[in-house]
């Protein structure tokens, strides 16, 4: 008896989620499925039925929210919120007399209406910031893990997912029904420079002493790496090697650091993890071992060689930062309500655990502003906001045309931070380096008008 309350409690509503639960088709008999919407109200998902009785599931944005709120398909399943929630939504909390009325007229009650956190405005601006380029945002509350953007190009319409099916699902260089802000894994490039930065600190103490006189290339052993176009950055301290964005010094840095202690920064920072969250991921990825040749921790410490990540744990990384040091869980659904509005359940904020000191997140937020105010991000300064972030370039090809990702991850309102943002956009030409950079503006300039 106290398993089955326990199951019916606590374990119902992931049993019926799971796509081999074929008991979801008897709650689909019963129940029109409920709407989805942003935060605001505005219909991102719902059931139309004709007087016939035909059921079809409408996305008002078509393609818009197609990774994040996904698709519900009786022949191709379902994906994003609309697995996630499918319990709540195959669910009607209507007044229980109405219930009674339509169960004894044959009728079907209408489901539970999902209410996310998604801005449909910011979610546009996102998108078409990210244009036709091949990538994705991700736009969060600081200090709640409230999502509030998540865009992934290239895209589909879940409107028509059944007559698209075989294109869209034999499609290998685009990808379109992969959601890179979670699952897409890219080398991070420079915006790995916050974990060998946050690695150096907690191993020397006089980190604050530390220099390093940078003339444009770096050689150990038959290994020959430079900065970004030669470029020879001359004296730098930690401050300004991570402004700077110069290679040699995070070299120079990763090198002086014992590997196991590197392992567990990374690891204290989800690499090698699970990640908090409702939606599938990829595991970001640090190899780094004893047997590590020198090579191997020269490129690990700039954010290239093996090491992998998603767009959304370098989002959880940065808001940890922005909130002192604790992640907050991210999530995506604000409330569930009936179909009239009243409120079933609703989410609040909570921590999902401290990833570094308050101490640690204070100097890594100085150098993140410092980045703005010297550094490779300076086109976002002397906005109506003010910004700490990093930029990077990854490389991952040698051919002209396509060689690398740009990367941006940030926050604003620096003292007080309100919004996370990561960006990253594919096949960069080298000269692009920074177009993460102004992609992430063009959004936060959106957002604050």
């Amino acid at each position: 008896m106290a398993y089955i309350v326990y199951f019916a409690a606590f374990r119902a509503g992931s049993f019926v989620n799971s796509p081999y639960n074929q008991r979801q088709d008897a709650f689909a008999q019963k129940v029109i499925r409920g709407s989805i919407t942003d935060r605001n109200g505005t219909v991102l998902a719902r059931t139309n039925v004709s007087d016939d009785g035909t059921e079809t599931r409408e996305y008002p944005y078509g393609s818009l929210f197609a990774h994040v709120i996904g698709y519900s398909s009786p022949q191709y399943g379902k994906t994003g919120l609309e697995s996630v929630e499918n319990f709540d939504l195959l669910t009607s909390n209507a007044f229980f007399i109405e219930k009674l009325q339509n169960e004894f007229n044959g009728k079907k009650n209408q489901g539970d209406t999902v209410v996310t956190t998604l801005d449909a405005d910011l979610q546009q601006s996102a998108a078409d910031a990210l244009g036709d380029y091949r990538g994705a945002a991700i736009v969060m509350e600081a200090d709640t893990g409230k999502i509030l953007a998540m865009v992934s190009h290239p895209d589909f319409d879940p409107n028509s997912i059944s007559s698209e099916w075989e294109t869209l699902n034999t499609d290998e260089r685009n990808s379109p029904l992969l959601n890179r802000a979670t699952s897409g894994s890219y080398a991070p490039g420079s915006v790995f420079k916050i974990v060998t930065a946050l690695a150096y600190m907690r191993q020397h103490p006089d980190y604050a002493d530390y220099t390093y006189d940078c003339s444009g290339s770096i050689t150990v052993g038959d290994t020959t790496i430079s900065c970004a176009g030669g470029t020879a950055h001359g004296l730098q301290d930690l401050r300004s090697s991570f402004a700077n964005s110069c290679n040699c010094s995070f070299i120079n840095l990763g090198l002086q650091l014992d590997i196991d202690g590197y392992r567990e920064t990374a690891e204290d920072l989800l690499f090698n993890s699970r990640l908090p969250g409702v939606l599938g991921y990829s595991k970001g990825s640090f190899t780094l071992d004893g047997d590590s040749s020198e090579s191997e921790v020269m490129m690990t410490a700039m954010g290239q060689g093996e090491t992998m990540v998603s767009p959304y744990q370098i989002a959880l990384i940065t808001q940890a930062i922005a909130n002192g040091g604790t992640l907050m869980e991210p999530y995506l659904v604000d409330s569930v309500t009936n179909y009239t509005g009243a409120e079933v359940r609703r989410n609040v904020p909570k921590s999902s655990g401290r990833l570094m000191t308050a101490d640690e997140a204070v100097m890594l937020k100085e150098y993140m502003s410092a980045v703005i105010s010297d550094g490779t991000g300076s086109s976002l300064s002397g906005r109506s906001y003010t910004v700490a972030g990093k930029s990077g370039t990854a490389q991952y090809s040698t051919s002209e045309s396509e060689r690398s990702h740009s990367w941006f991850t940030g926050f604003t309102n620096v003292d007080n931070p309100e919004l996370v943002i990561t960006v990253v956009t594919e096949g960069s030409d080298g000269s692009a380096g920074g177009r993460a950079v102004s992609i992430a503006g063009e959004i936060l300039d959106s957002y604050y008008g």
